[in-house]
């Protein structure tokens, strides 16, 4: 092996890169206090025998900032629909209206936004751990191949690239837990 290994740096770049877009899928289902489609993306409803997002049963709207509307392609999945937005845990009470589910986004008071800006940070964190293995794992590749026969030039240099490009995907997680947080505490 010796001189001529190449880490493949484009494989931790689009592991960390799926750490990060986690990390972003997280922070949209957090509430803000402002009405938004994405919130409902991880709820699952129980239709034709299998698990299901809501937006592949019925049409999801934003009306106006304080309201999400779902109009439920099959009547007879209403009452599955909110149930699981019921069970969700993202504090709505779903309000029926025919095959029109309205979902009333209630202001947020001090502590709820002070526990979401919590959970926000457990996110960051869960992202950070999974960048980190990405990480190891980088570095695990460069230590073996200096059993190979790598030399300790290339191995300093390997070991740096693979540092930097960490550095900078904890920075990208830290400041999109800022901003998420500075998103959640704004009244």
């Amino acid at each position: 092996m010796s001189d001529d290994f190449i880490l493949d740096t484009d494989d931790l770049a689009r592991r960390m890169d799926g750490a990060i877009a986690n990390l972003r899928t997280e922070f949209a289902s957090l509430r803000t206090g402002r009405a938004s489609s994405s919130m409902l993306e991880p709820v699952q409803v129980e239709a034709y025998g299998q698990m299901t997002p809501i937006n592949q049963v019925g049409t999801v709207n934003v009306p106006e900032p304080r309201m999400v509307t779902i109009n439920v392609w099959d009547k007879s999945l209403v009452g599955k629909v909110e149930k699981a937005i019921r069970e969700s845990g993202l504090g709505i009470n779903p309000q029926l209206n025919g095959t029109i589910i309205m979902l009333p986004i209630p202001e947020l008071n001090e502590e709820r936004r002070r526990e979401l800006s919590k959970v926000a940070g457990t996110y960051a964190e869960h992202a950070r751990v999974s960048i980190r293995n990405v990480r190891r794992d980088g570095m695990d590749q460069v230590k073996k191949a200096k059993g190979d026969g790598l030399s300790e030039d290339d191995q300093k240099f390997w070991e740096q690239e693979v540092q930097e490009m960490t550095d900078s995907y904890i920075k990208q997680v830290d400041e999109a837990l800022e901003t998420k947080q500075a998103e959640i505490m704004q009244v």
